[in-house]
């Protein structure tokens, strides 16, 4: 990995050496425009729309639209003079529970080494940062742009998150959210239902970018010259239920079925909870009428067997008679 930054985390009065790598990498197929006839690489030209000249990266400023057709151009210069305090340290601000910082504020995440004889500092702030459960809430500038973010503990490494200002995320603004809209305690109980028996250990590395590979598969295939392998057909998104509960129904015995268990009618959250308590009593009934049973044979049994030898002697009397006939 290559180093994109280098400065130094201000913790307290220490002070520790580092160096940022990006932490994360997307792993999409990227593709060139090019032409079609040919294949060759589509090139753009960098032109002025006033006087039409093409213009050399040397010649390219930053330009800000302050309406009406007006523009006010900033050099480096410009940024160059701007006060940012934080160009090359990393200040921590404060220490803060990782639950109060909602996820949705997260940008972009940077391995974090130490260098040179910054190793021991960077071990106790590791360690300290473990010990406390708890992140560094931290400024740093990147890219010239002061950012905010979070430094906390991943597998032994000092992980920087940067984070998007709180001005930065939008408010929903949807219709429905002013509207009354009543959930039945049946629907959302076998919504409970759906989600227990979905329910699972998240690993990452159980879930794959199918179409990135079916795309790797047909690229694969033009290069060696054979024949593309079709994908399996996708299973089409169900049309909108009308009826809820039937949805649900059926979303449960379908993930019953994947996980292997047995079918027959999902069960609500509070109607299980209700024959799991009534489970011992319905136990406990069998084992009373057992004594029952088994007196009720005990006493069966003596008058069939009297039954059985009162029958004996009528077989045997139609076999004697026949054996008179035979002498006669």
């Amino acid at each position: 990995m290559r180093a994109i930054w280098k400065g130094a985390v201000s913790f307290g009065l220490v002070s520790i050496a580092v160096k940022l790598y990006s932490a994360t990498e997307e792993k999409d197929i990227r593709f060139h425009q090019v032409h079609r006839e040919d294949g060759g690489r589509i090139r753009y030209k960098r032109t002025c729309s006033i006087c039409g000249e093409e213009v050399t990266y040397d010649d390219i400023a930053k330009g800000y639209d302050i309406g009406g057709g007006e523009m006010v151009i900033l050099t480096d210069e410009d940024f160059a003079d701007l006060p940012l305090s934080t160009s090359h340290a990393i200040d921590v601000l404060e220490f803060v529970p990782a639950e109060q910082v909602d996820p949705i504020l997260y940008n972009k995440a940077y391995f974090m080494e130490p260098e040179g004889a910054a190793t021991k500092p960077y071990v106790l702030l590791r360690d300290a940062l473990s010990d406390a459960d708890r992140v560094a809430i931290v400024k740093v500038a990147l890219r010239q742009r002061e950012q905010l973010a979070t430094l906390r503990v991943r597998e032994g490494v000092l992980l920087l998150n940067t984070m998007l200002w709180p001005d930065e995320i939008r408010k929903p603004d949807f219709n429905f959210l002013d509207e009354s809209i009543e959930v039945r305690p049946p629907e959302l109980a076998m919504a409970g239902s759906l989600i227990d028996s979905m329910a699972g250990e998240f690993d990452p590395d159980d879930y794959t970018d199918n179409y990135r590979e079916a795309l790797q598969e047909v690229i694969d295939a033009k290069v060696e010259g054979r024949e593309v392998v079709q994908p399996e057909e996708v299973e089409e998104a169900p049309a909108a239920a009308v009826d809820l509960m039937a949805a649900l129904r059926a979303s449960v015995e379908r993930a019953r079925a994947a996980r292997g268990e047995e079918g027959g009618e999902p069960t609500p959250i509070s109607s299980a909870r209700s024959a799991k308590k009534a489970e011992p009593e319905k136990k406990a009934a069998p084992k009373k009428a057992e004594p029952e049973k088994k007196a009720a044979a005990k006493k069966a049994e003596p008058a069939k067997k009297t039954a059985a030898k009162k029958a004996a002697p009528a077989k045997k009397a139609p076999a004697k008679k026949a054996t008179a006939r035979k002498s006669a």
